[in-house]
């Protein structure tokens, strides 16, 4: 495959838009062939990081998957099956359901969650070979003023 050079004057001409999605989905599916690796999805991962005391929940208390559904509203995927991907880690006692048909974080599914976390450092590490911290900073920052210019929010 030939990847064309395009010019510094070509490129401040190029759409952000196109180029933040082509970004997106090729992250995206990097960081899901990696952690497919090591034998769980990204929504698994998200279930566990939104039920843990120790993660995302304030409280660790137990959540439906309706409400963990619009916990991860801003960066779940349409093809994203919450119902089946928590029903795997309740088959691996990550996870249990309660009479309310809220769903827990085992003690199992913790420790699973520290361990799936240590995964992270290295797809950051892979997907950032080549650009330094100063670029880095200075793309978060174009975009996240993008970001604002458009209207949007950015955190």
């Amino acid at each position: 495959m030939t990847i064309r050079q395009i010019s510094d004057a070509e490129l401040a001409g190029q759409p952000a838009a196109y180029w933040t999605g082509v970004a997106y989905e090729a992250l995206i599916a990097y960081t899901r062939a990696r952690q497919a690796e090591k034998g769980y999805t990204q929504p698994q991962f998200w279930l566990l990081h939104n039920l843990s005391k120790n993660d995302i929940s304030p409280d660790g208390e137990g959540m439906t998957l309706p409400r963990l559904r619009e916990a991860m509203a801003s960066y779940i995927r349409p093809e994203d099956d919450l119902a089946a991907e928590a029903e795997v880690l309740l088959e691996r006692g990550w996870l249990s359901r309660d009479a309310e048909d809220r769903l827990w974080l085992t003690a199992d599914g913790e420790r699973a969650r520290v361990d799936l976390a240590r995964n992270a450092p290295a797809i950051r590490a892979a997907l950032h070979e080549g650009i330094d911290d100063a670029d880095y900073v200075t793309t978060m920052k174009v975009l996240r003023q993008l970001i604002r210019n458009a209207g949007g929010t950015a955190a």
